[in-house]
């Protein structure tokens, strides 16, 4: 029998899917693309993450401009790029005015990557002597 589909997300959350993910791989044909991904953030980790964005963005100014913790964001992925050597890809803006970095979201971040995110954060503000609304230390 011959599986058909698009796209399809199992968490190995037990016994029972775990079956099924070996029941679709035996099933699955030639050329099927398979990814592991590790446990995803939690919500502790994404809140801690913005409480700490949020603090460098009321308390720094980045070569002059004040930066929104959305800003800060894509600032901190590209240093956890760096920091895990990974490719940093980049291409002009619309109008040639400039670049836009190419990358990974936040949202898709595994747990063990956003304790990685959340320690490059707090070791720049540490640098950079930003107080922390949020107790130190690693995220759950």
């Amino acid at each position: 029998m011959v599986v058909e589909m698009g796209r399809a997300l199992l968490v190995l959350a037990n016994e029972h899917f775990r079956q099924k993910a070996i029941d679709w791989i035996q099933r699955a044909p030639v050329d099927t693309r398979v990814e592991f991904k590790g446990p995803k953030r939690t919500t502790p980790q994404n809140d801690r993450m913005w409480a700490m964005l949020t603090d460098l963005s009321l308390q720094l100014a980045w070569y002059g401009q004040q930066l929104t913790p959305d800003d800060w964001k894509l600032v901190m992925l590209d240093a956890l790029r760096r920091e895990k050597s990974e490719q940093i890809r980049m291409v002009p803006n619309t109008d040639g005015s400039g670049f836009v970095p190419l990358g990974t979201s936040s949202s898709d971040l595994s747990k063990d990557e956003m304790t990685d995110l959340i320690e490059i954060i707090f070791a720049f503000g540490a640098q950079h002597d930003v107080e922390w609304s949020e107790p130190k230390g690693k995220a759950a």
